[in-house]
Formats: structure tokens, C-alpha cells, sequence
């Protein structure tokens, strides 16, 4: 398993208020990906769509990105299809809001981690609300480890022990939701520390999570992470 971490430049040709920004690079990625046919029937797939992606940098004091300025967009994924696709045939795209430049690839290194930080808000999707007002955090846990063990299994096509520790500890580093606007709703999510056990497949995991996020809605920029 290898993930490769793109980074896009992209050119602005209007503001774009930091709260809306991933509404606009998700229009921007969905747009360069209907237009080849595998990478399309991948992203209608009810599948995890393994790539994720950070918010513009450098950001703006005042939280709005400045039209006719010159971003960089981290994108990593472990699909070396969807890898080569934003290196080398995502360039030019463009909607009304952002264009592409450039692209340029490496392999993000396979080393020892000890924590995963959350760089945006990650996201648990409830009928019923904020996570906070409808489950316990025993419950919260349970579903972060599932997430990560589901997507673990699909990508490589097996099925591990579960039996394993996954982490020593989650700090969260919110004491109210965050609020993200997307769509012209608002959804609820959570930054924290998640400190990483000392085991094979805790690492396998956390390494994973890198290029494929954590939690939920990560095609649509949420649940991005570093590791130290």
C-alpha cells in the first residue's frame, strides 16, 4: 500500500470565503473527474472513494482566499489511477471559481507515526445531528475504528483480526462543533489528536488514513490528517 500526495496549484478567479471553500474544490475535482469514464463510475460508486484532500494554502488572516492569487491543494489518495490523474490530466481544469495549473506527485513516506492531527473538521453523518447529542463517545470510538478497518479491508481485499489497539488516546481539540457551511447546509465536525498504538496494524491503519482520510465525507475535503 503506498500513498502519493498531489499537489495542485490552482488559480483563483474570484474570493472564495474560507467556510465555502470545499464546496468549491469539490465542485472543481468532481468536474475533472466526469470526464474519464472509469474515474466517473469510481466516484458514483457507493464505495469509499479513497483520496482526500486539504484546504488552500497559504491561508488568509482574514479567512477569505483573493481572486487572481495562487494556491496550493494537497491531494493524496492510495489509487495510483486517481494519482496520476491530478499530477497529469487535471491541469487546465477549471469551473467559475478556480483554475488548475499544475500538478506535481511524490510518495508520502512509510515511517513510524505516533499521532494523526486533524488539518479539517472530520465528520460522523447522523439523521439525528451532531454525534455529541445523539451517541456516546464510547460509540463515537467504536465507529472511527470501523471506519478505518472497513476501508483497510476494501482497499487490500481481506479481512483483519479486529482484535488489535488501535490508539492510546483522542484529544479533541474543539469544545463546540465546528461548523462547516456545505451545499447550503451546515454540518458539525470535530478536530482532535489521535494517538497512534505501537503495533503492526495500528500502523498499517494510520498510514493508510493519510491518503485516505478519517471518518466520513473525505472526497468532500473532511477528515484530512498529518502524522508526527
Amino acid at each position: 500500500m503506498v500513498v502519493y500526495e498531489v499537489t495542485v496549484k490552482v488559480y483563483l478567479m474570484k474570493d472564495i470565503h474560507i467556510d465555502r471553500a470545499q464546496q468549491y474544490i469539490s465542485e472543481l475535482i468532481d468536474k475533472g473527474l466526469s470526464k474519464i469514464p472509469e474515474l466517473l463510475e469510481m466516484h458514483k460508486r457507493n464505495s469509499y472513494k479513497n483520496y482526500c484532500w486539504n484546504l488552500l494554502y497559504p491561508t488568509e488572516k482574514d479567512k477569505i482566499y483573493k481572486k487572481d492569487n495562487i494556491y496550493s491543494l494537497q491531494i493524496r489518495t492510495t489509487d495510483e489511477a486517481l494519482a496520476e490523474f491530478f499530477c497529469n490530466k487535471f491541469f487546465n481544469e477549471y469551473t467559475e471559481s478556480i483554475k488548475v495549473l499544475t500538478g506535481d506527485i511524490k510518495i508520502f513516506p512509510k515511517k513510524f507515526i505516533s499521532k494523526l492531527y486533524t488539518i479539517t473538521p472530520a465528520i460522523v453523518k447522523s439523521e439525528k445531528g451532531y454525534w455529541r447529542d445523539t451517541m456516546s463517545f464510547g460509540n463515537y470510538e467504536r465507529r472511527l475504528k470501523e471506519n478505518l478497518i472497513k476501508k483497510y479491508n476494501c482497499l487490500n481485499k481481506v479481512k483483519i483480526d479486529e482484535n488489535f489497539q488501535l490508539y492510546s488516546a483522542i484529544e479533541f481539540k474543539n469544545k463546540l462543533p465546528i461548523k462547516i457551511s456545505y451545499k447550503n447546509i451546515s454540518l458539525l465536525g470535530d478536530k482532535f489528536n489521535i494517538y497512534i498504538s505501537d503495533n503492526e496494524q495500528a500502523q498499517s491503519l494510520a498510514y493508510m488514513c493519510l491518503g485516505t482520510g478519517i471518518l466520513e465525507m473525505n472526497a468532500r475535503g473532511f477528515g484530512f490528517v498529518n502524522n508526527k
